[in-house]
């Protein structure tokens, strides 16, 4: 498995807190990202089944089931 690196936006505040988090965690902040993607990937498979990488996802292909109708 290769390790990919990702560069992100977010707020300073928000930064800080998560940092927090990560430290009463035992965890660094990049860790604790992970387990933070980690999770929210495992309980999207739970609800929506298992996200098969067959192919690689071409970054202007719309990977989002169409609407459901809203009663």
């Amino acid at each position: 498995m290769s390790v990919k690196s990702l560069s992100i936006r977010i707020e300073d505040e928000m930064l800080q807190k998560v940092a927090y988090v990560a430290d009463y965690e035992g965890r660094s902040t990049n860790s604790h990202i992970l387990v933070l993607i980690r999770n929210n990937v495992k309980q999207f498979e739970e609800s929506n089944g298992k996200i098969e990488l067959d192919r690689p996802i071409d970054s202007d292909e719309n990977v989002k089931p169409t609407a459901k109708n809203k009663l």
